[in-house]
């Protein structure tokens, strides 16, 4: 069993190759800015940290969990 499943919608989802990460997954994975709990954004392959307003990247599957790498959301 793996930790992602695959999403693919076809060929016009804008993301033929991204990966969901799985429910136990996200449950394990925290926010390393806050420790806090991640949600994922499945639009732009991204686990979002709502408390640290960063968004940590989803590359070929992998979630990359560093704060450098991670985006900023401005609101």
């Amino acid at each position: 069993m793996t930790d992602f499943e695959s999403n693919s919608d076809g060929p016009d989802s804008g993301q033929p190759d991204a990966q969901k990460p799985s429910p136990k997954l996200l449950e394990t994975l925290v926010c390393p800015a806050t420790g806090g709990r991640l949600e994922y954004d499945a639009a732009k392959a991204e686990l979002i940290s709502k408390t640290a307003r960063l968004a940590y990247p989803i590359r070929s599957g992998i979630p990359i969990m560093l704060i450098d790498e991670a985006r900023k959301i401005e609101e």
